[in-house]
This record gives C-alpha cells, sequence and structure tokens, in this order.
C-alpha cells in the first residue's frame, strides 16, 4: 500500500537516499530543504525546521499532495563543532535547536494525524555520536542523544495508538559532509570500527525503511545503531 512518506531534510546525503528508498517501494514522498534544490523525482517542500510557522506550512502542503503523513522520518540537522572551551553559546543553541527541537516541531505536528488514524511510523535520524560521543561536537552529540530519550518517550505515549517511533544511529557515511574531513581524520575514524569503512547511505535507509515496514510493527523506542560495530558496548 502507498503511503504518504516526509523526509526532511531529505535533498541529500542520508536523507535523500532514505527518500529514494521509499520511493523505490511505491510510497508517495515528500522531503522538506532548507538550502540548494530538490530532487526533480521528489515532492520538495522548503522548510526550515527552526519555524514552527515554516513546518507547519510545509505539513499542509505535503498533505494537500499526499493526504495525512503516515511515515514521519526527522533527519534535518547541522554541524557546529568546535572545543567546548571555545564554542560560542550561539553554537551550541542552533544545532539544539536544528536537531533536537527541530525534530519536536515536526513529531508533534505529525502525531496529530497519525493519532487519529490509530498508525503511523516515525523515526529519528540520531548518531553514533550520541552513543560513543567525540571531542569536538559537545553540541552535536547532546542534540542526538537528545533523540533517544526523546524518541522512547514519545514512543511510549504514542504506542496505544498504533504509533511507533524508533531511533536509528548511523555512525560514519559517506556524504558530502563527511567528504570535506580530511583524509587524516577519516583514517582515524574508520580505524575505530570494527567493519574498516564508512557506510553508504543507502545502508542507513534499509535500516530505515525497515523500520517503517509492516514487518516491524512490533518494534517501538528501539535504538539501531548502523555504524560497523563502532558504537557496541555504549
Amino acid at each position: 500500500m502507498s503511503r504518504s512518506v516526509l523526509v526532511t531534510g531529505g535533498n541529500r546525503g542520508i536523507g535523500l537516499a532514505i527518500a529514494k528508498a521509499f520511493t523505490a517501494r511505491g510510497d508517495r514522498v515528500a522531503v522538506t530543504y532548507r538550502s540548494g534544490e530538490p530532487p526533480a523525482e521528489l515532492l520538495g517542500v522548503r522548510c526550515d525546521v527552526t519555524r514552527t510557522e515554516e513546518v507547519e506550512r510545509a505539513f499542509e502542503e505535503v498533505e494537500a499532495a499526499h493526504g495525512p503523513v503516515e511515515v514521519l522520518v526527522a533527519n534535518a540537522g547541522i554541524t557546529r563543532d568546535g572545543l567546548l572551551m571555545r564554542m560560542p553559546e550561539e553554537d551550541f543553541d542552533a544545532v539544539l535547536d536544528t536537531n533536537l527541537k527541530g525534530a519536536f516541531r515536526v513529531a508533534k505536528r505529525a502525531s496529530r494525524g497519525m493519532m487519529r488514524a490509530r498508525r503511523g511510523r516515525i523515526v529519528l535520524i540520531s548518531s553514533a555520536v550520541a552513543l560513543a560521543g567525540e571531542a569536538g561536537q559537545t553540541n552535536y552529540a547532546a542534540s542526538k542523544a537528545g533523540l533517544v530519550g526523546f524518541g522512547r518517550s514519545l514512543a511510549k505515549e504514542l504506542a496505544p495508538r498504533n504509533v511507533t517511533v524508533n531511533i536509528v544511529a548511523p555512525g560514519l557515511t559517506s556524504t558530502d559532509m563527511t567528504a570535506a574531513l580530511p583524509e587524516e581524520r577519516i583514517r582515524q575514524i574508520v580505524d575505530q570500527v570494527p567493519l574498516g569503512r564508512a557506510a553508504e547511505p543507502q545502508e542507513i535507509a534499509h535500516a530505515v525503511t525497515f523500520l517503517a515496514s509492516p514487518e516491524a510493527s512490533y518494534i517501538t523506542g528501539a535504538v539501531i545503531p548502523v555504524d560497523g560495530g563502532a558504537s557496541m558496548g555504549h
């Protein structure tokens, strides 16, 4: 059955891979984006997830085109790395506002229709950094770790209405964002990965589409690391 799927931050990287994976399964997929251009084959809705009014407008546009959102993937996120002792407070706030509070805004809006329909899937994109930590990313790690507590609490709230909420925690993934890292830093990270390589975006997408599938109907409040084993034990 074709469903209405919304992927925030879905115009590149992991978000785009997730959107394409749902499209390949026959779903009606929309993506939000803040900059750049959306892929021609997807419904693109410009939206800054730090602005509640833009989130509301984006949902209205998606609902008009595809119907109420049945699967939400909260993927939009930013990084502003730096050591804590030199980190401006606005960098800490901006990362939490986008990565954590942005997920709050879109999940709150999506949950309305899901609760009425008594079905739905919400997948939050966290990070292996939330589990293992990373120097220079206190703001990012805090925002992504916050998604775990947020998602598990929301899972308990929505479970009586047959809505599941799960968290996927990717490790190092081959995207434009990671390509900008120095080669030496990439080698250092890969050396900590038991499988010895970075993930491909499609591998993250497989975990997300599984959690949104009928086969995952009895999974909620789970944190699924897709990181080659880098965060095992955390």
